[in-house]
């Protein structure tokens, strides 16, 4: 992740604190957040300090690791137990989350200093997959291709790299001349805030467009290609993204606009038959009824932008069809989003 020339990561470990880059006071500022306690990585998850599939299973790890540093000698077990469960309970949609948290509970029940490895080991297999999920991407990528996202799954949705914007950095660190179109991705505005503002910091041509716009600039052919993230793939390749994540499938397949999804393959869940099966995480209605930004001082406030004394409903995502897929990225390489194909790729299955 560059930010002003500087590299970073979005979330690591030091001693027995987990840092954050504080996704919430982005893009009008840059802040870390240290969480000490696993509670406070908890809080970090769930508050959405840290977002994204990939940033949130690496945090899920460190958290889990946390846990085991902490955990007293009497009632050790049960301790870290309940320490798990607090952690899984805090983004039920995330694959990666309960992926980290299975790693590092079963190395830590070997030892401690196994559980704080582990979960560094996971940290850094999250961003070797970002940067080879960006090797296979560009490959799709042809000259002044012009790429629409969804949401935000880049640097700040990864360790690093990202996994729906890492084939858009490979390929314009290769010199090709590409366009971005970010999506808005209402009610967080997560392609408004983050992924632009990840777009200026690379230095590449983009303009953020209304969730609504989508079909018109399809229709009007001014869409090469689209790709978005993931937070939990089936085994027959129906995915959970950010909501309105579906709504782009439907419109890319009916103008005939190639729809990829990317994400490693610690996101899938062959537990999980098909997007039927996917847990959907509903957030506060006040997420709708009300947007943040900053004053005249430069202090973030909360607004209401809805007529007041109306409710909302807020499902954090949606499933997309396989059908409406027309590959996944992965880090083993892209892959038909159908059970055959997807068992090629986890042949004894990610484990819940």
């Amino acid at each position: 992740m560059i930010v002003k020339g500087t590299h970073y990561k979005t979330v690591w470990m030091e001693g027995q604190s987990v840092f954050h880059i504080e996704q919430n006071k982005l893009p009008f500022s840059f802040a870390i957040f240290e969480a000490k306690t696993y509670q406070d990585t908890c809080h970090a998850i769930s508050s959405m300090i840290v977002r994204g599939a990939g940033a949130i299973g690496a945090s899920a790890g460190f958290g889990m690791a946390q846990a085991f540093l902490s955990a007293p000698k009497e009632g050790f077990k049960s301790y870290v137990e309940r320490a798990r469960q607090e952690i899984e309970a805090t983004r039920p949609t995330a694959r990666n989350l309960f992926f980290a948290t299975e790693r590092v509970f079963e190395a830590g029940m070997k030892s401690v200093d196994e559980a704080v490895a582990c979960a560094q080991q996971l940290a850094a297999e999250n961003d070797a997959d970002g940067e080879q999920i960006g090797i296979y991407g560009d490959g799709l990528i042809k000259e002044g291709y012009r790429i629409m996202t969804h949401c935000n799954a880049g640097w700040l949705g990864f360790v690093d790299w990202g996994s729906a914007l890492a084939p858009i950095y490979r390929a314009h660190r290769s010199g090709k001349r590409i366009f971005v179109w970010a999506d808005e991705t209402r009610p967080r505005s997560q392609g408004a805030r983050l992924t632009a503002w990840e777009m200026v910091n690379e230095g590449i041509d983009h303009r953020i467009v209304p969730d609504n716009a989508g079909a018109y600039l399809m229709a009007q052919r001014q869409v090469d290609m689209m790709i978005v993230g993931a937070d939990r793939i089936a085994a027959n390749g129906d995915t959970a993204n950010k909501i309105g994540t579906l709504e782009k499938a439907i419109a890319a397949n009916f103008y005939g606009v190639p729809f990829y999804v990317a994400a490693p393959t610690s996101t899938f869940d062959m537990n999980c038959a098909s997007g039927v099966d996917i847990p959907i995480e509903e957030r506060s209605e006040d997420e709708v009824l009300y947007q943040t930004g900053p004053d005249e001082h430069g202090d973030i406030r909360k607004v209401q932008v809805c007529a007041p004394g109306s409710k909302a409903v807020n499902p954090a995502f949606d499933v997309t069809p396989a059908s409406l897929i027309k590959g996944i990225i992965t880090e083993k390489g892209i892959v038909e989003p159908n059970l055959e194909a997807i068992k090629k790729i986890i042949p004894h299955g990610n484990r819940t």
